[in-house]
């Protein structure tokens, strides 16, 4: 518990004395575990403390469940403690669905009560199920960073902290964790990741590898945030300097800046973020480094590129 209590002090560094922080609690053995440390240092810091449970509908309780894990956390001194309940669409997939509902909910309850800051229980174990999937499809540097500790408003103060260790501090208080039965379901990428995947690389290669996996997430979150802000002050130039991008320019850069360059540019030009991928930047990038005449690349959002006079030019094909 002494471990929960002080990563919950480290993550809440910057949020002003009196500030409501909010915990979203789903009555599992990390969430309760966080709810738990956030009550404790709270108490101690001048900081005003909630829980918020999120009740999805998608099981049979749920609703009973959402209220017990607001008792549990009035019990553990949060308030105010309320049920968020939400309808769950279909678009994206279940997992997908259910994640965007939630996160739907706990924002409007963040800005209702006017908290600071809300907490999330995601422990290491889930930051190594995160960067193994993603480097299963072959993601980029930003993509294999996994979590990150602050994004916005939502702070994750278990990154480093096993799913172990909050299932101890849960049974070192006497709190019973609440076992989503979906997090053993087969059906679900993660829960194969979790119980064949991960099991079948401690075996192989030996144990840590959750928490090198982990450590790679935050080696590159590093990197990411290094390139993204090289990216960040190349593109504010070229935008200084009128329309377009100087396809001399990006040539001498290295490939990871260019990309992401060309990305900004993109999106900048109207470009839909959730259709854009890699294989569209690399399209546009061949214009730089592989240019032979090519006519004009067509990305997802309406937004065409085209080379003219040593210039990249972005612009919307739609009239």
């Amino acid at each position: 518990m002494a471990e929960i209590r002080r990563a919950v002090r480290g993550v809440l560094d910057g949020v002003p004395e009196g500030a409501l922080v909010l915990v979203a609690c789903s009555g599992g053995g990390d969430s309760l575990a966080l709810a738990a440390g956030v009550g404790f240092v709270g108490a101690r810091v001048g900081m005003r403390v909630g829980v918020v449970s999120v009740d999805h509908g998608l099981q049979e309780g749920s609703a009973e469940r959402a209220r017990d894990v607001v008792r549990v956390g009035k019990e553990l001194g949060l308030d105010p403690a309320e049920v968020l309940t939400v309808s769950v669409g279909r678009e994206g997939g279940p997992e997908a669905a259910a994640r965007q509902a939630r996160y739907a909910a706990l924002g409007e309850a963040a800005v209702r009560l006017g908290a600071s800051a809300v907490l999330l229980g995601h422990t290491l174990d889930d930051q190594a199920e995160t960067v193994l999937m993603r480097l299963a499809r072959g993601s980029g540097t930003r993509s294999l960073a996994g979590m990150p500790a602050v994004s916005g408003i939502y702070r994750r103060p278990l990154l480093k902290i096993s799913r172990a260790t909050t299932r101890a501090a849960c049974e070192a208080l006497g709190l019973v964790p609440w076992d989503d039965p979906h997090n053993e379901d087969p059906a679900y990428t993660r829960v194969r990741v979790r119980h064949e995947v991960l099991p079948v690389l401690e075996r192989a290669i030996g144990p840590g590898v959750a928490e090198a996996l982990a450590r790679t997430a935050s080696l590159c979150r590093d990197d990411a945030d290094a390139l993204d802000l090289w990216a960040d002050e190349v593109y504010a130039r070229a935008r200084s300097l009128g329309e377009g991008l100087r396809a001399a320019d990006l040539g001498d850069l290295p490939g990871a800046v260019r990309r992401r360059v060309i990305l900004r540019a993109a999106l900048d030009a109207g470009a839909d973020r959730a259709a854009l991928g890699a294989a569209h930047i690399e399209q546009v990038e061949r214009l730089v480094t592989a240019w032979r005449g090519q006519r004009l690349v067509e990305l997802p959002g309406g937004v065409g590129v085209v080379r003219r006079y040593g210039t990249l030019i972005f612009a919307s094909t739609v009239s």
